[in-house]
């Protein structure tokens, strides 16, 4: 089971690039997930994701020198997820309908998170040295964050020009 969920079901097997692979099925799983509950059960999926990761990945990779392995991508649900909360949360709280989710959005999110996950900068390429199960999903995390705000920043720069 372990194994199941660190390969996401079989994304992580993918070539090349198992880990945009992730990435795309984490976005596509994350618009079904905001078009049947909106926001709150996009968190709510982040918040059990980011956990059972955490499980996951510690137990299937106990024993192994390097847990950061390139067919475990559970990690990059649980970052590609926090990078989408992002513009979900701004259109729910725009009160647009759950079947909206504009393409911009995801697709900046998306585009950002892998840029984050792939490049590494501050904080992001300090934890993923650590080469331990934190390091495996922490980094992901906060590449999601990033990504998050990167996203916002990019929304504000286009809208508020249009606003004045």
């Amino acid at each position: 089971m372990e194994r199941l969920l660190c390969i996401w079901f079989g994304a992580g097997l993918l070539r090349p690039g198992p880990g945009t692979w992730g990435s795309i099925v984490a976005v596509a799983l994350g618009l079904v997930l905001h078009r049947i509950g909106h926001f709150p059960l996009l968190a709510l999926a982040t918040g059990l994701v980011i956990p059972l990761g955490f499980w996951a990945v510690g137990r299937h990779t106990a024993g192994m020198t390097n847990p950061d392995r390139p067919e475990i991508v559970i990690d990059e649900v649980g970052g590609q997820w926090v990078a989408l909360l992002f513009p979900s949360f701004g259109f729910w709280m725009m009160g647009l309908p759950n079947e909206s989710f504009p393409y911009p959005g995801w697709v900046a999110a998306f585009l950002f998170f892998r840029l984050f996950d792939i490049w590494k900068p501050g904080i992001i390429g300090r934890v993923d040295r650590r080469h331990d199960v934190r390091g495996v999903m922490v980094d992901d995390l906060w590449a999601g964050i990033f990504a998050g705000l990167a996203t916002m920043m990019a929304a504000a720069a286009f809208h508020i020009p249009m606003m004045l």
